[in-house]
């Protein structure tokens, strides 16, 4: 039961890396600089440098809050996937894997809710692997009933294997793609 004069929960972001010794970007001296975190957003997978206090306790995995900021958090920035650790490049999947168990079914919804763009391009073609048949196997069978889970796509829809690791395809070429037309998880920092 929500009570209408609580708080809204924090938006966080998971953790890819810790530099304790600051950003490599910073032209301060190392003793001048704060530690900081690289981080996805989990509503928007929104890639964020976070300058933490001295005595942050972050590690690679852990939740951050970044609106508003948590006690530890001094700063906060957008930054593209050319500016992550290559520790950071090397996490994206695992955040994006715990960000889609930690809310599955608004995954499982996309699946449900997904749009046309225009009169000749679905969403889910913008998915790895997803023509015009497999599209058209999601729409029918969503039709029918709504995916309750990953499994049920996976066992309703003939062909479609893997959904949630091409909805993790998905948001991992649109983190690296600058030049994307369509964006339909990661937001881009200029936007």
């Amino acid at each position: 039961m929500s009570d209408s004069g609580s708080e809204p929960d924090p938006t966080t972001a998971v953790a890819v890396d810790f530099l304790p010794r600051g950003s490599p970007s910073d032209d301060r001296p190392q003793y001048e600089r704060s530690p900081v975190a690289h981080a996805l957003g989990e509503a928007e997978f929104r890639l964020v440098e976070i300058a933490l206090t001295d005595d942050a306790g972050v590690n690679i995995g852990d939740r951050v809050a970044i609106d508003p900021p948590g006690e530890a958090v001094k700063d906060l920035r957008d930054i593209d996937y050319g500016e992550l650790s290559s520790t950071a490049e090397s996490e994206i999947e695992h955040a994006i894997d715990r960000i889609i168990d930690g809310d599955t079914g608004r995954f499982v919804d996309f699946y449900n809710d997904a749009q046309p763009i225009t009169t000749r391009l679905h969403v889910l073609n913008l998915l790895p692997g997803i023509g015009k048949k497999l599209r058209n196997n999601v729409l029918d069978e969503r039709k029918r009933k709504p995916f309750e889970s990953f499994e049920d796509v996976e066992e309703r829809v003939s062909g479609l294997h893997s959904p949630r690791e091409v909805l993790v395809e998905r948001i991992v070429e649109e983190l690296r793609e600058e030049d994307l037309k369509y964006r339909v998880f990661a937001r881009r920092t200029d936007e």
